[in-house]
């Protein structure tokens, strides 16, 4: 299990009661592993959720191994995710025309070039659907109460009771000793907070399908290009993701033994919505997937298209907000994580990632500062947290750049040059060390008045050598538009 790391497992029962109740709003990735994390860590755990159930629709997404090093305290959920994980797996690069530029090559060995241990891999692409039954199967086992159709309007705090609430649409009031919006981008608990950050229209959408892959039987020669991978020399059939980079856009596919997905970045259309319910049929992509490239795009790929099931395509329009660092309520007791906090681009494979570390993160600093200190742990897990996202942001950005404008002549030299960046500060981090680490002397420097960004007695969980300057996402757009690169800033984001 290439994702279980060093150090002694702490299951459940390892950590006395600590007396602090949680209230969480949401069961996204964020708040389904807070919930957990906070039962191991001797926290009472209740959840609300505005829909009648959770949502596990949706396709593929990159867990970065800092996300899943937790896992070695839940067994079960260790075994599952790694039956569900795809082991062997291959990647090949095509221009968006269809032209293969870099033929398969096992991960393994991209990783071994590199000088990493292929046994461990920096992450892994994972079905959406297949994670959060695993996670629904764990809240489960641990009698968590999740109750549905509670939709959240308003957020509060009182200081003088040492407890934080809600307000549900229908006028119902729930309170606890710390209250985790897990809710999503455009949190309500962001009024109270006052990190309200106004989103920009990218005019970036994503087409997003995953079917059975029985549909294509239907094209036996389309069948057989989308085929799992069979090394040379035979063998067993391999997991293999397939990228189509072209100028200013992407796509991206993967086979696995039961299922089909694939996902393209593209302008918008007019019909995108920020919803992962939103769909539309596949002569829509057909008819607009030319509109913005010089040469048409692979006949295969439209094939793939063309065989999508109704109802199945999601066109989800891609928003840009601003880094900033207002995650938690001035009383301390509310704290945004995962997208509420921080949202992410798509190509910077860190969204999922991200939202489970902050909800390890958090659960952590609750337990270390306990019932007397809920105020102060959470904003030291804020303090330890905002400027290693705001650099995971900045760096979609930059890989989004590498992805929509690739430098071909360099990339059939090197594959790396047509690869996306996955530094080792991201996934080398580990959110609960870290935390246990580091907690006395970020409450120390908190008291001593000394600010979050000057902050350098505190080991960095970002980039080496970085400083930290705000920056915006306006800025970033207008260097781009003037034909200039991604500055991600000192330090070493190798």
């Amino acid at each position: 299990m290439p994702y279980i790391t060093e150090g002694e497992p702490k299951p459940i029962g390892s950590y006395p009661d600590s007396g602090i109740d949680v209230l969480i709003v949401g069961t996204g990735l964020a708040g389904l592993t807070a919930a957990i994390e906070c039962r191991r860590k001797g926290h009472t755990v209740r959840i609300l959720e505005k829909c009648p159930d959770i949502n596990t629709q949706g396709d593929m997404y990159f867990m970065g191994l800092s996300a899943t090093k937790f896992f070695k305290h839940w067994p079960e959920m260790a075994k599952e995710y790694d039956e569900i994980s795809l082991h062997n797996s291959w990647l090949a690069t095509y221009k968006h025309d269809g032209e293969l530029v870099i033929p398969p090559l096992k991960v393994a060995e991209r990783l071994r070039e590199a000088g990493l241990d292929p046994g461990t891999p920096p992450g892994l692409f994972q079905m959406r659907p297949l994670v959060y039954r695993m996670y629904i199967r764990q809240v489960g086992r641990l009698g968590i109460p999740i109750t549905f159709n509670k939709k959240v309007v308003d957020y509060y705090e009182d200081l003088k009771r040492e407890v934080a609430g809600v307000i549900t649409e229908d006028g119902e009031r729930y309170e606890a000793h710390v209250v985790i919006a897990a809710d999503g981008v455009g949190s309500k608990a962001q009024k109270l907070l006052g990190g309200q950050v106004r989103a920009m229209k990218s005019g970036r959408a994503m087409w997003r399908a995953a079917f059975d892959i029985r549909y294509l039987d239907q094209k036996p020669e389309l069948k057989k290009f989308f085929s799992m991978h069979i090394p040379e020399g035979g063998g067993k059939p391999e997991p293999i993701v397939r990228t189509w980079l072209g100028p200013g856009t992407y796509a991206m596919q993967l086979t696995r033994p039961d299922t089909v997905i694939w996902i393209m970045n593209h302008d918008v259309t007019g019909s995108e919505k920020e919803s992962w319910t939103h769909t539309v049929e596949s002569d829509e992509v057909l008819r607009n997937m030319d509109n913005k490239v010089p040469t048409p795009w692979a006949p295969e790929l439209k094939e793939l298209i063309k065989l999508t099931p109704p109802k199945t395509i999601i066109n989800f329009e891609l928003f840009w907000r601003n880094p900033q660092p207002k995650w938690a309520s001035p009383g301390g007791r509310v704290v945004n994580i995962g997208d509420a906090a921080h949202s992410f681009l798509p190509a910077s494979g860190n969204g999922a990632t991200q939202a489970i570390e902050d909800a390890v993160s958090l659960a952590s600093c609750l337990q270390i500062g306990g019932w007397d200190n809920v105020p102060q742990s959470v904003r030291a897990h804020v303090r330890m947290r905002f400027i290693r996202n705001a650099c995971a942001q900045k760096l979609g950005f930059f890989n989004a750049e590498l992805l929509q404008d690739t430098d071909w002549k360099n990339a059939k030299v090197d594959y790396r040059n047509a690869q996306p960046r996955m530094p080792r500060w991201v996934w080398q981090h580990d959110p609960e060390k870290y935390a246990y680490e580091v907690y006395d002397q970020v409450v120390l420097n908190m008291k001593r008045g000394i600010p979050f960004n000057k902050d350098f007695e505190v080991p960095p969980n970002y980039p080496p050598g970085y400083k930290y300057e705000p920056w915006k996402i306006e800025d970033i757009m207008e260097a781009l538009r003037a034909g200039k690169k991604v500055e991600l800033g000192a330090g070493d984001w190798s």
